[in-house]
């Protein structure tokens, strides 16, 4: 039967620790295939290698039945092989595993009674895995967060007007980013939070109250989360943002997501609002899908282009249906490696048909994670990306540069 397990490139291992320090993992020895360390690893020195060999079968129980499966690979294998349908993007029929590198917890199974990510989680003789949604929703969901802190900066969907001119000089919100991503962006400059699955899992509730205890200390407003992607996990950000809007119920509380929206479907934004958010940026990676494929590191074409259109249908549901009742800010990126001059003109004119006075915040994509052969845009390459986008008529264009935002 074919397998897989992880193998080192010694001759690319830069000797970081990354793999070793803040990947749950089981060890080289008992490798089960999951394959997290080879998409956290930004020297790619790790890959995945088929093998063939028979291993010995382990009795687990899935919802009462009896099976047996081969020892030495995750849950989420083993429910693959017994006919369980998992998928990337969120369906009906299928159990939803988003990131498969253990930080979002969407992909959550009872395992003997308590909450497991069956994506990093092995298998072991007699253990007890329960799938079913309502068992799942007796416990509270839980997935890794960390990076609380003042924020001086903001993020797509702060307004303008809040970010400092220049270099900081203030906190203008507080901030908790979320573990586990749908992409994988080679130039994502969050990955040690986005591919760290070590830590305490930690329920939406005692998140909302950390945040609440920043925003006090802090002084601000403004509370976001960010990522990783925060979406990926549907019931516990529900549940935070629930529980942070009845923990500040004044009205300058801001509740602000920023998202690379390719989940973002409309009833999920309309229970994004009615749980609180009042400030939102979602990404609009490209329009085309090679562009977008380039910049993701999504390499299925059905995929990427469930997740591009998803992510414009997001931006045109929250213009139509929540312009001037919630904060809306669209993030863009930017580098000339990655992205066209004309592609973004492009998307500056899409977007314009829908709404010229919403806010676009170009993000200048640096050399970070696995493509450190980049070269940081120039702040004359900004100043040139904000004239273009203004030519297309939208009147509210910002950029992030190696000086500070510049505009509207």
């Amino acid at each position: 039967m074919k397998f897989y397990i992880s193998k080192k490139l010694k001759d690319l291992c830069t000797q970081c620790g990354f793999c070793e320090t803040s990947i749950q993992c089981v060890g080289i020895d008992e490798c089960i295939g999951c394959g997290a360390c080879v998409d956290a690893c930004p020297n790619q020195a790790r890959i995945l290698q088929e093998i063939y060999e028979e291993r010995r079968k382990v009795k687990i129980k899935v919802n009462g039945e009896t099976y047996y499966v081969p020892e030495r690979i995750t849950i989420l294998r083993a429910l693959e092989i017994l006919g369980y349908r998992f998928s990337r993007f969120p369906t009906s029929d299928a159990i939803f595993a988003p990131c498969r590198t253990g930080g979002c917890w969407a992909c959550t199974v009872l395992v003997d009674g308590k909450p497991k990510p069956s994506c990093i989680t092995p298998v072991k003789e007699g253990i007890s895995i329960l799938t079913d949604k309502t068992e799942l929703e007796k416990v509270p969901p839980l997935r890794i967060v960390s990076g609380f802190q003042g924020h001086p900066v903001g993020g797509v969907g702060t307004p303008y007007w809040v970010k400092p001119k220049g270099f900081f000089t203030r906190y203008i919100e507080v901030a908790c980013f979320t573990h586990g991503c749908i992409l994988r962006c080679p130039t994502c400059q969050n990955w040690e939070i986005t591919y760290s699955s070590k830590g305490i899992p930690l329920t939406p509730t005692y998140t909302a109250r950390e945040i609440t205890g920043l925003r006090k200390l802090y002084g601000v407003d403004r509370m976001a989360i960010s990522g990783g992607e925060s979406t990926l996990n549907q019931r516990w950000l529900l549940k935070y943002l629930e529980t942070l809007k009845k923990l500040n119920p004044d009205k300058d509380a801001r509740i602000h997501v920023d998202t690379n929206a390719v989940i973002l479907t409309k009833d999920y934004i309309d229970k994004l609002v009615e749980a609180g958010v009042t400030d939102i940026g979602p990404d609009i990676k490209a329009l085309k899908i090679e562009t977008f494929k380039k910049i993701t590191g999504v390499k299925d074409n059905e995929l990427a282009k469930k997740l591009l259109e998803t992510e414009w249908n997001a931006i045109k549901y929250l213009i139509d249906q929540y312009w001037n009742k919630i904060f809306i800010g669209i993030g863009i990126p930017y580098n000339k490696e990655l992205i066209s001059l004309e592609e973004i003109r492009k998307i500056g004119e899409k977007i314009v048909e829908w709404e010229p006075k919403i806010q676009v915040c170009v993000l200048d994509y640096r050399p970070e994670f696995r493509r450190y052969d980049l070269e940081r845009p120039s702040f004359q390459e900004m100043v040139k990306i904000k004239k273009i986008l203004e030519e297309t008529g939208l009147k509210c264009v910002i950029c992030q540069t190696v000086q500070g935002h510049i505009g509207p």
